[in-house]
């Protein structure tokens, strides 16, 4: 490998999910199919939100951007993983694994933010019926999105800035599919203090915040359900939030397996796998979980079908 000053490298090298090169084209198929649903499932989304009339409301301006997000979190990996098995070449130059890690922290955290902001709007809607439209108006709906965005992309652009100190050895192996931030910091062989600190900070504030705020927003949510009296009622209420707790228990638990499993196991690869549920198969099935148990966003995706047909 290439040196420069001893300190930066020119590349590395993504060993990907398996290095068994009989499981390759499987996962190029694979990898590939779920990426093309991806893009195809939020995509309709956002379309039906914007040109659907029905759809302009608070609820669906959060979904459309939890769309946009998903869509940019899966191509800032996959794309590069298909290229690497296509080619049978695992190198990724070192200003395209910078690349990655900014992009990959940043729409990863914006999801999460963005699920805390749809579980407020839920709370408001379920807890405060009569005031909804009044407190959840444009202005607020705009600070809430533009705040994730901007507080994101400062995280991003601080985490991705220090990995720029990091000073690597010969060992540029990263067992993963995506240049993630945490395995370039243990291939290091520098100090990296100032790294997990800044890391372990951001998890804390910018990961237990949002869940913190997710999880006191459906405590209210329960609270208000279960002071309803009637049947139909609570189901009429709950109904309204089950896709959104539907799409945060996928995304949490998933992420919880990540670092579950990167504790208790050795096996290099494991991580990347456990990964591939958060990274590629949630925001997959998101589409699939808002559109198939939501009334009116099914009625905008036929009515833009048949209009496209």
């Amino acid at each position: 490998m290439e040196l420069k000053n001893d300190t930066q490298i020119s590349k590395f090298i993504l060993l990907g999910i398996s290095e068994d090169p009989l499981w390759q084209p499987f996962l190029f198929g694979l990898f590939l199919f779920m990426y093309l649903v991806t893009l195809l499932g939020n995509l309709l989304i956002i379309i039906a939100t914007i040109t659907d009339s029905h759809l302009h409301t608070p609820m669906y301006f959060f979904l459309s951007n939890l769309s946009f997000a998903d869509i940019f979190f899966t191509s800032a990996s996959i794309p590069k993983m298909l290229v690497n098995i296509q080619t049978k070449n695992k190198v990724i130059t070192y200003e395209g694994c910078i690349s990655q890690v900014f992009f990959f922290i940043l729409f990863g955290v914006l999801d999460n933010f963005l699920l805390a902001v749809m579980a407020y709007d839920r709370y408001v809607a379920i807890c405060h019926p009569l005031h909804y439209m009044v407190i959840m108006n444009r202005r607020l709906c705009g600070f809430l999105v533009l705040g994730s965005w901007v507080t994101t992309a400062l995280n991003s652009l601080l985490q991705s800035s220090m990995a720029l100190r990091l000073s690597f050895c010969t060992d540029l192996k990263i067992p993963h599919f995506v240049c993630e931030l945490n395995q370039l910091v243990l291939l290091a062989c520098n100090d990296t203090f100032p790294n997990d600190m800044v890391m372990y900070f951001a998890a804390i504030l910018l990961g237990g915040g949002p869940l913190a705020g997710i999880l006191y927003s459906y405590s209210k949510i329960v609270s208000s359900i279960r002071a309803i009296s009637s049947s139909q009622g609570k189901y009429k209420a709950f109904s309204t939030c089950a896709s959104h707790l539907s799409v945060v228990s996928l995304f949490y638990s998933t992420l919880l397996g990540v670092y579950l499993s990167s504790s208790f196991t050795q096996n290099s690869h494991s991580t990347a796998r456990a990964s591939v549920m958060y990274s590629v198969v949630t925001p997959m099935l998101n589409p699939f979980i808002y559109s198939l148990r939501n009334k009116d966003l099914m009625g905008a995706l036929r009515r833009l079908l048949r209009r496209k047909s």
